[in-house]
């Protein structure tokens, strides 16, 4: 059993170095894609404030299909360029968006959610999915949040085996 660790004391950039060496823990000696990403989100979830879901979404028939989540009942299927989920992974690129309401197009599964940011997991040159973050507080997430959340995205993808949660046809 893995118990989370939690200091609200800390800073952000120490939650994250927290947050990052608790994944490598959990990990450790399992490759499993989705049993990672479902640990991976309990983590986030239970570790980083202000911040009301927590999932993944991955590629599968030329769609973001829902993952292993921690929040609300979430959006099923989101098409590629909808959306902050569907425009990150179509541009490959983490976008992180202050205001939703402000973003064309945002799909709003959860009407507390004021803001919002998205990393596309891309391994070999291949986009599998998105890793997003949503919160009730606007402009919650900064080049903090991006640099420690790519972070875990990096440890995700470096031990897991994420090929059979993603179908690219």
């Amino acid at each position: 059993m893995h118990v989370i660790k939690s200091d609200p004391n800390l800073s952000k950039a120490a939650t994250y170095r927290e947050v990052n060496a608790q994944l490598a823990g959990v990990f450790s000696g399992e490759h499993n894609g989705l049993a990672n990403a479902a640990n991976m989100c309990a983590l986030l979830y239970q570790m980083l404030p202000d911040v009301n879901w927590v999932g993944f979404y991955f590629l599968q028939g030329g769609e973001l299909v829902l993952g292993p989540f921690q929040g609300k009942v979430a959006c099923v299927r989101i098409a590629m360029g909808r959306g902050v989920c569907g425009t990150a992974a179509e541009r490959r690129e983490v976008l992180m968006v202050p205001d939703v309401n402000e973003f064309p197009g945002h799909i709003a599964c959860d009407a507390a959610s004021r803001s919002e940011i998205v990393l596309p997991l891309v391994q070999r040159g291949r986009l599998l999915g998105v890793l997003d973050l949503d919160s009730p507080d606007l402009a919650r997430f900064d080049g903090e949040d991006r640099n420690g959340l790519r972070a875990a995205v990096d440890l995700l993808l470096a031990g897991s085996q994420l090929d059979n949660l993603v179908d690219s046809t």
